[in-house]
């Protein structure tokens, strides 16, 4: 009976994976896929699944507050090396775009708050962090937690525009996220 559970459950794990590939594949073939940078066009974008929790430093957020403004989520670890070289460049294009309508927030998953705590401290990151110590956050938007860091842009709609799977720097993360801030609202009734 044992090997039975067993097994049922690890088919079920395949399953889950395998269509946690071909929904991410689908996007990166319905967008265009950059040097590992997965860009849509407005009318191909999916809506974010809802991404809401406990903050870091305690109380809660939930990025539907930030509906108009163009939100940054990045995924990181402070066990997480990339991590750790891309905070910098993460901050200073947050100072650089929050005047132009644009949020951040982390999500920090496998981790110790205090450690988590210690990593924000350390880079003097500023915009808030969620704390999602089991990456359900993560594996919302097909991301495995053993991929990140990663950064997803969403709209001012809350549609993922951009995936990026890889440590980011300012100069290749500024221009993109400057460019989904500067879209045009579709027309009203138009959707």
């Amino acid at each position: 009976m044992n090997v039975r559970r067993w097994t049922a459950g690890l088919l079920a794990a395949i399953v889950t994976v395998t269509l946690a590939g071909c929904s991410s594949r689908d996007r990166e073939d319905a967008c265009g896929n950059r040097d590992g940078i997965i860009e849509c066009a407005p009318d191909q974008r999916s809506s974010a699944p809802k991404l809401a929790g406990e903050l870091l430093t305690g109380g809660s957020h939930d990025v539907a507050q930030d509906r108009g403004q163009v939100v940054v989520v990045n995924f990181w670890g402070s066990w997480c090396a990339p991590c750790r070289a891309e905070a910098d460049d993460l901050e200073n294009t947050y100072q650089a775009t929050k005047g132009s309508g644009v949020a951040f927030l982390g999500i920090n998953i496998q981790d110790q708050r205090d450690k988590a705590l210690a990593f924000e401290e350390s880079f003097k990151v500023t915009y808030p962090s969620l704390f999602d110590p089991p990456s359900r956050l993560a594996l919302a938007l097909d991301i495995a937690p053993n991929t990140i860091p990663a950064t997803i842009v969403l709209d001012r709609d809350g549609r993922v525009a951009v995936v990026i799977r890889a440590a980011v720097k300012q100069e290749g993360l500024q221009p993109i996220v400057e460019r989904i801030a500067a879209e045009q609202p579709p027309p009203a009734g138009s959707r």
